[in-house]
Formats: C-alpha cells, structure tokens, sequence
C-alpha cells in the first residue's frame, strides 16, 4: 500500500486549509544578512546545529512569505529512512504551478503538487542523480534551506561568514545567524541571509533574498516518503513564467 504523502499527512495533522501566519507579512529585504562582524564562535554553533538537523527527523509546516502580500504553506518532511520531500504551492511557471521536490533512492524528482485550489494528477520526472543539486532552470530553491545547504554549515572549510542576530520577527524561538559569503565568487555557497534553529536542529525560521520562512508546527516523520505519482519522462517545469497562447486567427471577412 503506498503510503500518504507529506502534503496529505499534513493536511491531516495540520488542518491546512485556510492556515496562515497571524503576524503581518514580513517584506523580503535587499540584503537579507546582517552586516554585523563574523564571529568564530556563531560558525562552530551553526555548524554544530546544522548537524543535528541533517539527522532531524520530522514533517513541518512552514508559511512562505516572497513579498506579494499572500504567504503560502510550505510542507517539509524528512522520513526515518533518510528520503525528504518538500512541497511549495505556486512555486513553479512564475508562481503559477505548485512544485513538490523530493528526494528517494533513485534520485531527487520534481512532481507536480496538487492543492485545493490547484487539483492536478502529479507525475514526477527525475531532475538530478542522488547527492546532485536540482539545475537552476528547474530549481525552486525552497527545499535548499531544508537539506542542501546544512552540509555546507557544517563544512568548516566552506567560505562563509556567520554571526549571531536578534530573532527573526515572529518566529517560534530558536537561535539565528547571519550568514554570508566571504568568496569572491560569483555563485556564493550559499543562499546569503538569516537562518534560525532550533535548539535540537529543527529550522524555525529563514530569510534570504528569495522570501522569508517561519515555522508553524511540526510533528514526527513519517517512516518513508515515495514519489507522489508515477515517473514520466519529459520536460520538468521551468522557474519562468510560460509563454501566452496563441489563438489561431479565424478567417478574413469577405
């Protein structure tokens, strides 16, 4: 029997439909870090809690604020097993498509996400082998917070820049670091801005150039994650916005 996805596990157990954030929604910033000094200290305590969340296991419900006034639900879910998935609503074709990146043996997949207000059939199709990062025209970023970059904290070698800040406002707790790239490489290590953990390793909050993250509540993960439809093959859904369709023009009047 296949088992019921994150999303549908959090429906559940959440009770998403029509859930929010109460606060206000929190405007993206220009520059999402903190200009304060790095300090080698706030890097060994971000390293040391990066740690205890690659082995976090958890289903969590996050709202996602990019800046437009309507913060969305975001749900991520690691299982016992090591798989994850996270599901972002409009965060496909230019914010019209919801996007669900997960993460199984065969590899990481991208698959449609189906919502209430976006009922679809999701088929999956394989974007990167396992270890590998999505490519950037496929990419949501989201689910970067959750797995990709937590192994570049806790990497003492990576070019970073880390220093403690005050709490994000309205997050649920936790400790926050600024972090910034100190390479003068074009493509930082990465996605510069605050990040928030709690103290056992669970992300409770994150603001980078893109949108800004804040945890609802989150419950124990589920044994296993499966992809949420069959495997297809075929394009993935791009970043950008589709091009409008074309009506064909009818016949010139005589």
């Amino acid at each position: 029997m296949r088992l019921p996805s994150a999303f549908t596990v959090a429906v559940l157990v959440f009770g998403l439909a029509g859930c929010g954030s109460e606060s206000a929604p929190e405007a993206v910033p220009e520059t999402a870090a903190s200009v304060a000094d790095p300090e080698p200290e706030a890097r060994d305590q971000l390293a040391g809690l990066a740690a205890l969340a690659l082995d976090r296991r958890y289903a969590a419900l996050y709202t996602f604020d990019v800046g437009d006034g309507s913060p969305r639900d975001v749900v991520a879910s690691v299982a016992d097993d090591g798989t994850w998935r996270v599901d972002i609503p409009l965060g496909a074709l230019g914010g019209t498509a919801g996007v669900t990146i997960i993460k199984v043996a065969a590899g990481v997949y991208q698959c449609g996400l189906t919502t209430s207000t976006q009922p679809v059939s999701p088929t999956c199709i394989r974007v990167a082998e396992r270890g590998d990062k999505v490519p950037r025209r496929y990419d949501p970023k989201v689910q970067r917070l959750f797995r990709q970059w937590l192994t570049v904290f806790t990497d003492r070698k990576a070019p970073l820049a880390v220093s403690a800040v005050r709490p994000l406002a309205g997050a649920q707790g936790g400790t926050c670091y600024a972090v910034d790239s100190v390479s003068a490489a074009l493509d930082p290590p990465v996605d510069v801005g605050i990040y928030c953990f709690s103290a056992d390793g669970l992300l409770t909050a994150a603001r980078v150039e893109y949108g800004v993250l804040k945890l609802v509540r989150q419950v124990a993960g589920p044994p296993t994650l499966q992809l949420p439809g069959p495997e297809v093959a075929g394009e993935p859904m791009g970043m950008s916005s589709p091009p409008p369709v074309v009506q064909p023009s009818g016949p010139t009047p005589s």
